[in-house]
């Protein structure tokens, strides 16, 4: 039986100061790492507030970033990886907010904290609708400036 339970030594070597980890799991294709700050996948490091949504399969994680990109990563044994995602990427969430916008739908608009305390701010619009309208563009601007003023942020 270990006393100690040490950390590899390519964990520690992976993981980039000041990013304290939090746990890891070996997969075939190496270390998914999550620290406080950053989740380590496959040699990426994607901080948080970049990570949209951890999926998870029985045959390991799929990450998809706020700007559409998808990491997979193969665990078959993940851990507390899954608890750890879905833990850091809610505290990540500042604000969501649905706000309609006219007859088509409507858009979330997500406020997420960076690591150096800034807020980002993403529209995610319903289905169907472009985001590349500028009159529908100009009404999430509006939108999202009502959220700002309401939450003070």
């Amino acid at each position: 039986m270990k006393l100690f339970n040490r950390m590899p030594a390519e964990v520690r070597a992976a993981v980039v100061p000041p990013d304290r980890v939090l746990t890891y799991a070996e997969g075939p294709d190496g270390y998914v790492i999550a620290t406080d700050r950053a989740l380590y996948l496959g040699g990426v490091r994607l901080p948080w507030f970049q990570v949209d949504r951890g999926v998870w399969d029985e045959e390991g994680l799929t990450v998809v970033t706020t700007a559409g990109q998808s990491h997979r990563a193969l665990l078959p044994e993940p851990g507390r990886i899954p608890e750890a995602v879905r833990e850091r990427v809610t505290a990540s969430i500042v604000v969501s907010q649905y706000a309609p916008l006219d007859a088509r739908g409507g858009v979330r608009l997500v406020a997420r904290k960076a690591d150096d305390d800034r807020m980002i701010w993403e529209f995610v619009f319903d289905p169907g609708m472009d985001p590349a309208d500028p009159g529908l563009r100009a009404l999430a601007e509006q939108a999202l400036e009502e959220t700002r003023r309401s939450f003070g942020v």
